[in-house]
């Protein structure tokens, strides 16, 4: 195999964002054989763009039409675990567009079948193809500052009108998204916070649902979290902020870093807190310290790279940006948040799954919101996150 031939699910902003970067040749080991969506129209413009490909109304049959030997998921997310079960058991490689699902029970689920499976099964995590990131990782990563103290992410910049939530009728609706900020935004910087600073023990949360829009989902939430070693957490996010914040500030036993406006900085210290608290007879002072911004490789390549790291694994091995079975990290917080938030109390990791979507079935099934819908394809998703 010279070149990946991938059907594309899911012709909406994503998706058409895909098709968009492979016609500008930056997706050199693929050709796009097959497109898939349950609207023509949408079928309708991938054709313009691409007059060879095969056009599909059902997943399924896109699947077992011969035509492709990887799938790219890029539909709503409830559809997400279901579609890499069907394709990693046709053997297909799989790529599946943020998040991993809505609940932690049926990604479970879809981990178990990719575990079992020889193909290559990716999640768009691209995000940890930033620079800063990056650098952030290898830093907290390496240990040469010590344990972590607190992690404080404030990402806000995410602002959006109602016009926004009425693009599509599955969009922050309990049955069709299964979330708002959390599910949709905030997926990479849940994954990036999990990453960088590992996984917390215990949240607590408070979501916010319809406080800025006209939707029945969250827009507006606040998670404490709590890791095992008396580290805390704070992640704040809304989209019914303007002008936004995205400020990471992580605090190490010897130094702080904080990514701001593509920067990040670093304050060294001479001793480590832990060691200067118990030891200085000085009840008043300071540490000694200096302060630097990191020298960065300026790569972020973003949706471009986590594909061509797909074709890359695919045809010959090599490593992949984040393993699909990775999601389920970032899907766990959201959910631990959701479950905090519906009870009014902290949760511990792993959340009872069971509860979860029984609560989550409630907040569908006990609905009554009437959604004005007024949709639109193929936005310009370039300077989204």
């Amino acid at each position: 195999m010279e070149k990946v031939r991938l059907g594309i699910i899911g012709v909406g902003n994503m998706g058409s964002s895909h098709i968009k970067n492979y016609m500008k040749n930056e997706m050199p080991e693929f050709i796009i054989t097959a497109v898939c969506d349950i609207k023509e129209d949408r079928l309708a413009w991938a054709k313009e763009q691409l007059p060879e490909v095969k056009t599909f109304t059902d997943a399924s049959a896109l699947m077992d039409s011969g035509e492709v030997d990887a799938i790219l998921i890029a539909t709503p997310h409830y559809f997400h675990p279901p579609m890499v079960i069907e394709g990693l058991n046709k053997g297909l490689h799989v790529m599946s567009e943020k998040p991993a699902g809505v609940y932690t029970k049926q990604v479970r689920e879809m981990n178990e079948v990719a575990k079992k499976s020889d193909k290559v099964f990716g999640i768009m995590f691209n995000q940890r193809t930033n620079c800063l990131y990056r650098k952030a990782h290898e830093i907290v990563h390496s240990g040469k500052y010590g344990e972590l103290k607190r992690v404080t992410w404030i990402i806000t910049d995410w602002y959006r009108t109602q016009s926004y939530y009425n693009s599509g009728g599955w969009r922050a609706t309990w049955s069709g998204e299964g979330g708002g900020v959390l599910l949709n935004q905030c997926p990479h910087q849940l994954d990036l916070w999990q990453w960088i600073c590992g996984m917390p023990e215990k949240i607590t949360a408070v979501c916010h649902e319809g406080k800025w829009h006209d939707i029945e989902v969250e827009d507006d939430v606040m998670i404490y979290a709590q890791y095992k070693n008396g580290a805390t957490g704070t992640f704040i996010t809304t989209t019914g902020d303007f002008p936004g914040t995205n400020r990471l500030e992580i605090t190490l036993d010897k130094a702080k870093i904080i990514c701001e406006n593509s920067v990040l900085t670093i304050t060294e210290l001479s001793q480590a807190v832990s060691e200067n608290i118990k030891h200085c007879e000085d009840g008043f002072t300071s540490i000694e310290s200096k302060t630097y911004e990191a020298e960065l490789d300026g790569r972020n390549e973003q949706h471009t790279e986590v594909m061509n790291k797909f074709a890359a694994a695919i045809l010959r091995g090599e490593e992949l940006t984040a393993s699909g079975e990775e999601g389920i990290n970032g899907l766990t917080i959201s959910n631990a948040a959701f479950l905090s938030s519906w009870l009014g109390k902290t949760v511990t990791l792993p959340i009872d799954e069971d509860l979860f979507y029984s609560m989550l079935q409630d907040k569908i099934n006990n609905s009554t919101y009437q959604k004005t819908v007024n949709e639109k394809i193929n936005e310009d998703m370039t300077s989204t996150y």
